[in-house]
């Protein structure tokens, strides 16, 4: 089972007993949080898709620590002008280990919506294509007089 949820801004394939990092939150080390914004979820081949999200549909997750990630530099130059700026930058992340997905409504959504298809599929009526008029024209030859 997995679920994409969306955490902080950013789309994430989380399964139970993931470890992910992402933006800085607000928790505390060793505090639980959910994650109610969860676009997708694959319950073992019964994909439910949200519009935009799935209502009920939660994933649990404990912060493991809040840490920061590798120094990345930004180097600008221009040449033959004798511009040259250094600059780094190191990200807030916090550290997260998925506890569990939980789908309450989510799977009733998707089983109500199989059943409403396979009913509009059983009633309309499969109308045969009509055969076309194949009519090809007779070309004229010029002939040479």
């Amino acid at each position: 089972m997995y679920a994409i949820v969306e955490i902080a801004g950013q789309q994430f394939k989380v399964s139970k007993d993931l470890k992910v990092y992402v933006h800085r939150l607000a928790n505390e080390e060793g505090s639980k949080v959910s994650f109610d914004k969860v676009l997708l979820l694959d319950d073992n081949g019964n994909v439910t898709l949200g519009a935009p999200a799935i209502e009920g549909a939660s994933v649990e997750a404990k912060v493991l620590k809040h840490l920061k990630g590798d120094k990345v530099i930004v180097f600008k130059k221009k040449r033959r002008k004798g511009y040259k700026k250094r600059n780094g930058h190191r990200q807030y992340l916090t550290q997260i280990v998925i506890e569990g997905i939980t789908a309450a409504g989510g799977t009733k959504k998707a089983a109500a919506k199989k059943a409403v298809v396979a009913e509009e599929a059983a009633t309309e009526e499969v109308e045969a294509p009509k055969a076309k008029k194949a009519a090809p024209k007779a070309k004229k030859e010029a002939t040479k007089e």
